[in-house]
């Protein structure tokens, strides 16, 4: 009884381990000079152009990683076999998608930044990174 609980306890503990956030996302910065020759119009549909950018790189799937292979013996009901096994799973490693996700965040508030010094209307209500 005692081996079941420690067994359920450090599944338990691996489990919410692989559940732990990367944390924000810092934007670079982007200067809003980028985009002082759009006006209100493409700086729109710049706005609508980034942001699904975004959206799509919030969406992107972890790629599949090895991690090993074992290779043991195993006794069991037919008697003792070797077996071979390999460990592969997703990758945790999200720092190319962390990477463009700060960059389109750099650029989307440069935008915003752009259009509220053109006092563009889409800009109203939208906020950027530390406000």
């Amino acid at each position: 009884m005692k081996t079941f609980t420690t067994a359920t306890l450090l599944a338990g503990i691996f489990a919410l381990s692989g559940c732990a956030s990367t944390g924000n996302i810092t934007p670079q910065y982007v200067p809003p000079s980028t985009y002082q020759n759009y006006n209100c119009q493409a700086l729109g549909q710049e706005y609508t152009r980034v942001n699904r950018y975004v959206e799509a790189a919030r969406n992107e799937q972890s790629t599949l990683s090895a991690s090993g292979v074992g290779v043991g013996v195993s006794a069991g009901r037919w008697g003792i076999s070797p077996n071979i096994s390999f460990g592969l799973g997703k990758s945790n490693n999200t720092k190319a998608r962390d990477a463009k996700l700060s960059r389109l965040y750099g650029e989307r508030d440069a935008i915003v930044q752009s259009a509220r010094i053109q006092r563009c209307s889409f800009a109203n209500g939208i906020k950027i990174y530390g406000e």
